[in-house]
């Protein structure tokens, strides 16, 4: 397909542009031909995009007639999960998430929806949307209701697609859990629940939303969506409502976690406390004697006496040697 970047052709980022009459494909059609598509009747176009630039969505606006304010909020990428209404046109901004090496990485999906188009434009980590298509232009009945059926698969895949990152979260907690629970506390351990965390964060932020762009688009946009299409949005709300259990659940579970590393932490300070404390009883048994006789004065009976210093020793090692098996008995040793 042909995009436009500075007068030339950009292949990577016109990722698919089809029309469906009564929801049998009519082939790729150009973005020059989108406006002479729209003109015959039980036709619309689905147009995918990819990291597409100002020039790119600009050429689309004049196509599909979309507002300034959707375009500018197209061409970047950092916007927050939400629906908006511009004319006879809805702008809706999705977070997609990906799970690699271990670590999620978060992009966004922004469509626009029209009574005869949709229009995706992904950014950052999100999956091709392909198969999407081939499922819905497996169902032709379905199709020539419109676009509304297309946004539902299209929201329904990305809500899906949250699912393995949950299971990998889930899957290095039991891995740092693990690690707690062996009596292992360690900076990496702390780093990586706290780590675990700001991700769930991120992933409850991202989906959270998408109960009320579900909830809107039942109610406020009949005209746009049939009725019996809609019902499908109710059943992506549900999956997300399933999801943020998961999510609180694991959330409950982490600072648990994170309370148990703690105290297990303060209790091996208490335990290194404690022998440092018995070996230092210990210690203060040969340092209190030999201070005492280290002081030189001159009248102190025991200096000459013969067996003096073998008692002296004796004393202070039979001291020492009760003092270690009273500690050890305590357990401070």
């Amino acid at each position: 397909m042909e995009s436009f970047l500075n007068g030339k052709i950009d292949p990577f980022m016109v990722m698919k542009c089809v029309a469906y009459e009564n929801g049998i494909s009519i082939g790729d059609i150009t973005i020059e031909d989108i406006s002479e598509v729209l003109e015959r009747e039980h036709t619309f176009v689905w147009l995918g995009l990819r990291e597409a630039n100002r020039e790119v969505l600009q050429k689309i606006q004049e196509e599909f007639g979309l507002h300034d304010l959707a375009i500018e909020d197209a061409c970047f990428a950092h916007q927050r999960p939400k629906i908006e209404e511009f004319g006879d046109s809805v702008f809706i901004v999705l977070h997609t998430a990906q799970l690699r090496d271990d670590s999620v990485e978060f992009g966004e999906t922004h469509l626009f929806l029209g009574p005869r188009f949709l229009v995706t434009v992904r950014h950052g980590a999100s999956q091709s949307l392909s198969k999407v298509r081939s499922r819905c232009e497996a169902m032709p009945q379905q199709l020539a209701k419109g676009p509304g059926f297309s946004l539902y698969s299209i929201m329904d895949f990305i809500v899906d697609n949250y699912m393995p990152v949950i299971d990998g979260l889930q899957a290095r907690f039991d891995v740092l859990e693990s690690a707690i629970f062996q009596y292992k506390p360690s900076r990496q351990t702390m780093e990586g629940l706290y780590e675990l965390k700001r991700e769930l964060l991120q992933l409850e932020s991202a989906i959270t939303p998408v109960i009320d762009i579900c909830n809107e688009l039942m109610r406020f946009h009949v005209g746009m969506i049939p009725e019996d299409v809609l019902v499908y949005f109710r059943d992506i709300a549900d999956h997300i409502k399933r999801i943020q259990q998961n999510i609180h659940s694991m959330r409950e579970m982490l600072l648990a976690a994170m309370q148990v590393h703690l105290t297990f932490e303060t209790v091996r300070q208490n335990d290194v406390v404690k022998k440092l404390a018995g070996w230092g009883a210990i210690l203060a048994i040969p340092t209190m004697v030999f201070s005492w006789y280290g002081m030189n004065f001159k009248h102190m009976p025991e200096l000459e006496w013969e067996y003096s210093y073998p008692i002296v020793i004796s004393g202070v090692l039979l001291g020492s040697a009760l003092l270690y098996w009273r500690l050890k008995r305590a357990r401070w040793l």
